[in-house]
């Protein structure tokens, strides 16, 4: 009897898959010994793992005399992702069920600390192109630079990236590494005196109306302005009128614990499916990650340069420059990051309602950002 069978899947391993069993190693090492986007990183990593085993039965296969047989996570990424983007965007409701937009309808004006930070990914598309990326290869590198991994996946699977596994690994991977990045670029552009400034908060009424009235409005202009941003601005908007309706409590518990850990699960070991050794293990991902950073540090470095110009016109009523990095969408940890930062040389200084307020307008602009990178190269091509 032929046992040689039993050996064909070993004696098919290529040194490709070897790497991607070690990076699928590396995931889940971060998620469970670090705590870095456990409920990602994990099923991303084990996933990693699952797809470049030889003849893997989570993805498509044909054997003779059997036929073809359908992978459970080429299915997923076909259907969830691929087909309608579903994933990423129920993910989106359960976002919005979580944000509480009342700092920043209290403090306007830091909308522009969202807005501002977001050049990173326009300045990072331009570099990628120089480097030789096509267009919408580079645009959808750009986009890590929102640090938003809904964001960057639906970006780049719509503009049929050659890099989907790697833009997602990079984008998540940096979202969970906020707290070593962001310290470092905050540093680069500020002073001591500078981070050591105070601001005063006063929590002014925000009526139950404006609350419900701000997702419409936001949905409604974001969709005339840039119509390829509804699905992500709708959705994330949705998810906040659950919460701030108030007839809808199980519903928005739901949204923000259930259904976003369910989502999330599924999309991590969804993922891996473009995490497969031979679109995965080339030079061009580590070119990838590398400008996936420069993109993520520069939205940190034009935020706080932006808060400093901002400054000059409006002397008496200062903003704490760090209070711009926290513009990313990187929700909360960017604004933890800068609550810490301005404890470290100032006890008694507290920015955490003011990083709140900027980082909850990075939410909205990091999707809005989404929307018009889409817009514009769907219209290039």
């Amino acid at each position: 009897m032929d046992f040689s069978f039993l050996w064909q899947g070993v004696l098919s391993i290529t040194w490709q898959q070897l790497v991607m069993y070690a990076i699928g190693g590396l995931l889940i090492w971060l998620a469970v010994e670090k705590g870095f986007e456990p409920a990602l990183l994990m099923p991303m990593g084990f996933g990693a793992i699952l797809v470049n085993l030889p003849l893997s039965g989570v993805v498509d296969q044909f054997s003779a005399g059997v036929g073809e047989t359908k992978g459970i996570i080429q299915w997923l990424f076909e259907t969830g992702i691929e087909a309608s983007e579903a994933m990423p965007l129920l993910l989106f409701i359960g976002i919005g069920a979580m944000i509480d937009f009342g700092p920043l309808l209290a403090n306007p004006k830091l909308f522009l600390c969202g807005a501002a930070s977001q050049a990173g990914i326009f300045l990072t598309i331009i570099l990628a192109v120089g480097m030789g990326f096509d267009l919408n290869d580079a645009a959808s590198i750009g986009i890590i630079g929102a640090a938003d991994g809904p964001t960057s996946l639906l970006v780049s699977q719509t503009l049929k990236s050659n890099f989907v596994g790697a833009i997602a690994v990079a984008a998540y991977s940096y979202m969970a590494l906020v707290p070593m990045i962001q310290p470092f670029a905050i540093k680069l552009v500020t002073t001591k005196k500078e981070r050591m400034m105070r601001m005063s908060y006063q929590s002014q009424g925000v009526t139950r109306r404006m609350r419900i009235l701000f997702p419409i409005l936001v949905t409604v202009i974001a969709g005339l302005v840039a119509p390829a941003s509804v699905a992500l601005v709708g959705f994330l908007m949705f998810g906040n009128l659950i919460r701030e309706c108030g007839v809808l409590p199980t519903l928005a518990n739901t949204a923000q614990s259930e259904l976003s850990n369910l989502i999330t699960l599924l999309l991590g070991i969804t993922i891996s499916f473009s995490m497969r050794a031979d679109q995965f293990v080339r030079g061009e991902t580590l070119l990838i990650m590398c400008l996936g950073l420069v993109a993520f540090v520069l939205d940190s470095v034009v935020g706080v340069l932006f808060v400093k110009g901002m400054n000059l016109f409006t002397p008496n009523h200062k903003i704490n420059p760090m209070v711009g990095a926290a513009g990313i969408s990187a929700f909360p940890m960017s604004s933890r990051v800068v609550e810490k930062l301005g404890q470290e040389v100032d006890p008694q200084n507290h920015l955490l309602m003011h990083a709140i307020a900027a980082n909850v307008s990075g939410q909205i602009a990091s999707v809005v950002a989404g929307g018009v990178v889409l817009q514009y190269f769907t219209n290039l091509g």
